[in-house]
């Protein structure tokens, strides 16, 4: 789950904004960036169905995700793991090992989201518009500091202000792609849908860290 965990406005300005840390943010880049990060802030809650390929250059292995979130809470279902955030706890559960711990969140945290790029790229990449792939815009994000990625690259519908597609490549070259295969927005959610209900888990180990 590492790498799971490790992977979410106004008027164009011509220029290059600058950063600590020697970090640069490419205006253009930043106009979509933040046009789309206004968008999903926008809204009661999200819903994406997604795929997750990785692999060594190429995509070998592909497992299907479902991704729930509200302003403060998150679902994820990927690969027989569901984690939960309540607002208040993270729920890890795993049912393949029938292990659930529950923590306190610190700050540091990342779900396997969709958006997590999406607000990160103000911290720590040099962030750069990398042209067009059909209609969609293609931005580039490279960190800052080497800590295991080469660069991200996130696919925007720009018209709809959406994320379709990221491809995150690491310096070994093994790399990982979140495709967007279904996206619903403001939807009738049971609260149930992010509830920890530990009597549907009662053969589980759980640990509360």
């Amino acid at each position: 789950m590492k790498l799971l965990n490790k992977i979410l406005l106004g008027t164009l300005v011509v220029g290059t904004f600058t950063f600590s840390n020697a970090q640069k943010i490419d205006a253009k880049a930043k106009t979509i960036l933040d046009a789309v990060s206004a968008n999903y802030k926008a809204k009661k809650n999200m819903y994406f169905k997604f795929s997750y390929g990785t692999g060594r250059g190429t995509v070998s292995k592909t497992e299907t995700g479902i991704f729930y979130s509200t302003p403060t809470q998150y679902k994820l279902n990927i690969m027989g793991n569901e984690q939960i955030f309540d607002g208040k706890k993270v729920y890890n559960i795993s049912k393949e090992d029938q292990e659930i711990t529950i923590a306190k969140p610190n700050g540091n945290e990342k779900a396997l989201s969709p958006t997590n790029y999406i607000d990160d790229y103000r911290n720590g990449y040099t962030v750069t518009y990398a042209g067009k792939s059909g209609a969609l815009d293609l931005i580039k994000m490279v960190p800052v500091k080497d800590e295991g990625i080469k660069n991200v690259v996130l696919y925007i519908n720009s018209a709809k202000k959406q994320v379709s597609k990221i491809v995150q490549t690491s310096a070994g070259d093994d790399i990982a792609v979140i495709t967007i295969a279904e996206y619903k927005e403001n939807q009738n959610l049971n609260n149930s849908v992010f509830t920890f209900d530990k009597n549907k888990y009662k053969n589980y180990l759980i640990t509360e860290l």
